[in-house]
């Protein structure tokens, strides 16, 4: 839905008068300001700001009374699979109509956030969180009040449908820079007996840190071993880890009109010219192939065993957005590429034919750099919008399953940081997302 869809009904009601806002409750018009008054702060901002937030706590009482409600009628998943038996339902529309009853089953609850040091827990908004590889523990960047960042692992393992308790160990470490990105801990990689964690940091100068994966692994919280290499760099908009052993050791760092390749052995580091600011990188696993997405709405490919000539020579497959590419993910077979851009547009792309196969409406997006969340396994692609809304699809027919709204008031510094596994918690978890906003951490579990 869509605020402006609400002034539309109005203005059908009473005519609309340039400079004036017609409200439907006191019934009249009210003059519109140029900019914000202290007496009278009727713009046209704080207008959609009060109709987006009228439409978040209608959705959420919604929820509310479909929680306490069984699903609707003939849509469980018994009945589903009867008909499908009988031939009445298409694999297409028999797997829509399950991924839409699983979706749509999951509850929000409230996780309860515990920390050996009482005093440092749930005192700061929540900005990043990705899973490691397991799903067992979740990374986690949060703001700190008097600037920068700080990061911290949240244990999992009690997470359940039962337990809704988890175990934060804080202040593994601190950063005066703004961390813009992460490295997912499930690309983690070996290396000389540590694992590492690649973060990004969008400051001038900017910088790629390198974590130990002991930083997951241990069970001692007293145990927060020192930071393995930090690489000093220009401004950085992405980073990704190579993990095709003809590029071992690699990773690369999306700068500002250029791509930097770096060995973290040798120190060697490849550098490749572009026109725009590489927001958005991936590596595939079956070829040292490194993806690209680039303010310029272009998405390129390098393939970093070959030495950079001058000129675009060196680009391989070429894709084109119609506006700033913030997020790009390879599928698992690393023929199709999802990515979403600066215009709201999310599609997946036939690497084989550079052709546009699926696009995913109702994504909102204006500026912001925000991830998307792919799991494959559950067919299921998440997002988060600039909106605050988590909305969540399906990959095989590109379907609008569900739209989540955020339990805080929308705003720039409230857009939650979701993570989606079919095991949360570990091997003998649930199926589920997590979300992140402020300083709080929802679970929503399939029933």
């Amino acid at each position: 839905e869509d605020p402006s869809s609400s002034s539309s009904t109005q203005n059908s009601v009473a005519p609309e008068l340039p400079g004036f806002y017609y409200d439907p409750e006191k019934n009249r018009y009210f003059r519109l300001l140029p900019g914000h008054n202290n007496h009278n702060p009727l713009t046209k901002d704080s207008i959609q700001h009060k109709a987006m937030e009228c439409k978040r706590l209608r959705l959420l009482e919604e929820e509310e009374k479909k929680n306490q409600k069984t699903t609707r009628a003939g849509l469980n998943s018994s009945v589903l699979l009867q008909k499908r038996q009988l031939g009445l339902l298409s694999s297409t529309s028999y797997c829509r109509l399950v991924h839409e009853l699983k979706v749509n089953c999951m509850q929000r609850r409230k996780i309860e956030i515990h920390s050996p040091d009482s005093s440092v827990a749930g005192t700061n908004n929540f900005k990043i969180i990705v899973a490691d590889v397991a799903c067992e523990r979740i990374f986690t960047v949060n703001d700190v009040e008097h600037g920068g960042c700080k990061y911290g692992i949240i244990n999992l393992s009690g997470l359940g449908k039962e337990s809704l308790t988890v175990e934060m160990y804080d202040n593994l470490y601190f950063t005066n820079r703004k961390v813009l990105f992460s490295v997912p801990p499930s690309l983690v990689v070996a290396f000389s007996e540590h694992k590492l964690c690649l973060m990004g940091i969008a400051e001038t100068p900017g910088c790629a840190s390198l974590l130990p994966a002991s930083l997951f692994s241990s069970t001692n919280p007293g145990d927060r071993p020192g930071m393995l290499c930090s690489f000093k760099i220009s401004t950085a908009w992405s980073c990704a880890w190579c993990l095709n052993p003809q590029a071992d050791n690699c990773f690369s760092t999306g700068l500002t009109r250029r791509v930097l390749v770096t060995n973290v052995v040798t120190g060697h580091r490849q550098t490749f010219g572009t026109s725009s600011d590489v927001l958005a990188q991936q590596f595939a696993t079956q070829t040292p192939v490194l993806y690209n997405g680039c303010r310029s709405g272009e998405i390129f490919s390098i393939d970093v065993r070959q030495r950079n000539r001058r000129g675009q020579s060196w680009k391989a497959s070429r894709l084109f957005h119609g506006s700033a590419v913030t997020s790009i993910h390879l599928m698992e077979a690393e023929h199709y590429l999802m990515a979403a851009d600066m215009a709201g547009k999310i599609k997946l792309w036939d690497l084989r034919t550079a052709k546009c196969v699926k696009q995913y409406e109702g994504h909102h997006n204006e500026y912001a750099l925000l991830p998307l969340h792919v799991n494959e396994e559950e067919g299921l692609l998440t997002a988060v919008g600039q909106d605050c809304y988590t909305r969540i699809w399906s990959l095989q027919d590109a379907h609008l399953l569900r739209t989540i709204p955020s339990p805080h008031p929308s705003s720039k510094d409230a857009i939650p940081s979701v993570v989606f596994s079919s095991r949360l918690g570990g091997s003998r978890g649930v199926p589920g997302l997590l979300m992140a906003v402020k300083q709080d951490l929802y679970h929503f579990s399939y029933n």
